[in-house]
């Protein structure tokens, strides 16, 4: 018999997966929620029109698009901004200026799944609307390293590398090139570094450019030009700045951005970029309402996934996550079947003040019932036995023990449970 598998480029999440993508999701809502930004969700499916109208009709063979069962047009979204455009272009005179808002949820590309890329994938989005100062982009840089630096990276694992659409405009001025190509000029420049330099030779000869210009000019852009001094002064205020590196060859080669543009580039493993983004002001103006100035990043789970595993000293924090994840706080032993429904009461109270509490759903052996313990990691074992209403307490991390009323138990272990997993808890 034929068994089913999951569909190509999608995932199957087993408790100890979810645990790690629920770090990761903690991680990145607990570092937003620092920089005071509040949390949107947007609808997982949209009118494949409105990826028409950022991306243009080459955008629908990545999309997984189908018609409803009224002949619309509709698809799953391959990323949030689209979404988060429409929604604010509708309620924008409803916010206080600048809107700060983060989102976290799943996103599809029909795409050839790779090493860090599948077609289903979780994205954190980080977006300021309805500010237009260098400010703005800083926060969200500022933003990006803190979450690296909060899944414990070092400035020798990342990198952000910092570019501005200002840098190409000024080159294509400088070399008398028509505005015509510049969609594709910039296409050109964002995928330099993933094919031959023949390639990208031939490519820029199609629109009259040398490749030996754009190298020259790549050389001589450097952190000193203009463009780059208010975010420089701003991330240099908060000791940041460490963490950027220029490079013009960052373009982003969607054509709604504008101005600041960057990426969070892995430093040891060859990984694609880990989170990207930069400055859109025309995106509001483009799906119909009025223009409002943005500026925002994504990053995505399965890249930073990938880095975290290889990443070692992030491995301490993900170990910690994933033993207070799946440890119990406490497991209750039956060894005297006649008590098990004062057993189950005791369960519920523990559960209800907020303690990690299991059991055995059937009779079994108290040393049985003991390893099942042990193998949650329970910290403390409780016995219900023939010296009900006495229990016995034992500690199973300080191998200690002590027999208390039943009445105190809920009391007793709300307060062991406030000391540290470690050494003689109970006298």
């Amino acid at each position: 018999m034929a068994t089913f598998q999951t569909v190509k480029g999608f995932r199957d999440f087993y408790p100890e997966d979810c645990a790690l993508r629920n770090y990761i999701f903690d991680v990145w809502r607990r570092v937003a929620r620092r920089y005071a930004l509040h949390e949107y969700e947007a609808p997982v499916v949209e009118f494949t029109d409105l990826y028409r109208k950022k991306s243009g009709d080459e955008i629908t063979g990545q999309l997984f698009c189908f018609e409803d069962k009224k002949g619309r047009e509709i698809s799953l979204r391959p990323e949030v901004t689209p979404s988060l455009a429409r929604m604010a272009t509708a309620r924008q005179r409803h916010y206080g200026k600048p809107m700060k808002w983060f989102q976290i949820g799943s996103c599809f590309r029909y795409e050839e799944p790779q090493k860090g890329r599948t077609r289903e994938f979780n994205q954190f989005n980080a977006d300021i609307l309805g500010d237009a100062a260098a400010s703005a982009d800083a926060e969200l840089i500022a933003l990006a390293i803190d979450v690296m630096r909060e899944f414990g990276m070092t400035r020798e694992d990342f990198v952000i590398r910092l570019s501005h659409r200002r840098l190409w405009s000024h080159f294509l001025e400088e070399i008398k090139v028509d505005e015509g190509p510049t969609s594709t000029f910039l296409q050109i420049i964002d995928r330099m570094e993933k094919v031959p330099v023949a390639v990208t030779t031939d490519k820029l000869a199609t629109i009259g450019i040398a490749f030996d210009q754009v190298k020259d000019f790549m050389s001589s852009a450097s952190e000193s030009h203009a463009v780059f001094a208010p975010l420089q002064e701003n991330l240099s205020a908060r000791g940041m700045w460490e963490f950027v590196k220029v490079d013009p060859g960052i373009v982003r080669g969607l054509a709604y951005y504008t101005g600041t543009v960057f990426e969070v580039f892995d430093l040891k493993h060859g990984l694609r970029a880990v989170a990207g983004g930069g400055r859109y002001d025309n995106l509001c103006g483009l799906l119909g309402g009025n223009d409002l100035p943005c500026t925002g990043f994504a990053m995505g789970d399965v890249v930073l996934g990938e880095m975290l595993k290889q990443t070692p000293h992030a491995q301490m924090a993900i170990t910690d996550y994933l033993l207070k994840a799946f440890a119990l706080d406490v497991q209750i032993i039956v060894a005297d079947e006649s008590v098990r429904h004062h057993a189950l009461g005791a369960v519920q109270a523990l559960r209800a003040a907020g303690i990690r509490t299991d059991y055995s759903f059937n009779p079994q052996k108290v040393g049985k019932q003991f390893q099942v313990a042990e193998d949650k990691k329970a910290r403390y074992a409780v016995l219900f036995g023939s010296e009900y209403p006495q229990v016995e307490v034992k500690n199973l991390i300080a191998r200690s023990q002590k027999q208390i009323g039943a009445e105190d138990l809920t009391s007793h272990l709300l307060e062991q449970l406030k000391q540290p997993a470690v050494g003689p808890l109970i006298a």
